[in-house]
């Protein structure tokens, strides 16, 4: 029986792949027994396709580019293995490490390969975006979170299988299970890593990527933990219906139909959050 899964998103990482599964092996055959390396060509317009399948590697193909989560789910319907490992084309991620992070999972469900070793190359106009995006995590999974969406991890397949129906086609699948994973009280590791300079174009798109991350950090909170997203929402409102009460009364002497319907908005949002919250215990119960 395969016992771990070595999934590989890759589109257009012709340069890379060969040298990518070439590691990804070394590490794995000085360790297991019975691995499989699964590179899922998500479109691709090169050889990616070809020169993975030289390199030993089996290839799942996507007939056109649907995205990282899109091929992450395929080779998650195609692993064979009980624990699954994943990571990047475009050789930043270590390798060598894969062993350490299977080896967590004897007494976690996940471990993470998180980017705060010595060495970590991420581009300056990504880091503002990633630290507000990191804030808000930590504040709906209730910890710190020291690397919310790392490319290189290893976890239990039936673990991601449980979130299967959530994970976007697009780069915030990552996102989704660590915040999942979180938020359903799973044991959840980290080990630092270095994270080298990529080889290639980026495939990431900052204002839409990041906009794409926000709006999911948002619906996984309602979906695992809403009073997290309803409560905030409840008090800005409540903040906003005080100040509009207040001036519309020094100004005019009198209530305001605007301070009115304020104030109804925030208790529609408050009654929402406890329904939304009386929802999820139960289907959870």
């Amino acid at each position: 029986m395969v016992k771990v899964s070595l999934l590989i998103p890759a589109y257009n990482e012709a340069e890379t792949i060969v040298e990518t599964v070439k590691r990804a092996r070394a590490a794995l055959e000085g360790f297991l027994s019975s691995f499989e390396i699964l590179v899922i060509d998500d479109g691709s317009t090169d050889d990616t396709g070809r020169h993975a399948a030289e390199a030993g590697a089996t290839v799942l193909r996507h007939d056109s580019n649907r995205g990282y989560g899109a091929a992450l789910k395929t080779g998650l319907r195609h692993a064979q293995g009980e624990i699954v490992v994943i990571t990047d084309a475009d050789l930043t991620y270590p390798a060598e490490r894969i062993p350490e992070l299977v080896n967590e999972l004897a007494e976690a469900d996940m471990a993470v390969g998180a980017r705060t070793g010595a060495s970590v190359h991420i581009p300056l106009f990504r880091r503002p975006a990633k630290w507000i995006l990191n804030r808000l995590a930590n504040r709906v999974a209730g910890r710190r979170i020291p690397d919310l969406n790392s490319g290189l991890r290893a976890f239990k397949r039936d673990l991601a299988l449980r979130y299967l129906h959530l994970y976007p086609e697009g780069f915030s699948f990552t996102t989704t299970l660590t915040l999942a994973a979180l938020c359903d009280g799973c044991e959840v590791r980290y080990l630092p890593i270095d994270y080298a300079r990529r080889a290639g174009k980026s495939k990431i798109h900052p204002l839409r990527d990041t906009f794409n991350f926000l709006v999911l950090i948002v619906r996984v909170a309602a979906y695992f933990e809403p009073l997290r997203v309803f409560l905030p929402a409840t008090f800005v409102s409540a903040g906003i219906s005080a100040l509009l009460l207040t001036y519309y009364f020094i100004t005019d002497g009198g209530v305001s139909d605007a301070g009115v319907l304020a104030c109804l908005f925030t208790l529609l949002i408050f009654m929402m959050g406890i329904l939304a919250d009386l929802v999820v215990r139960r289907a959870r119960s």
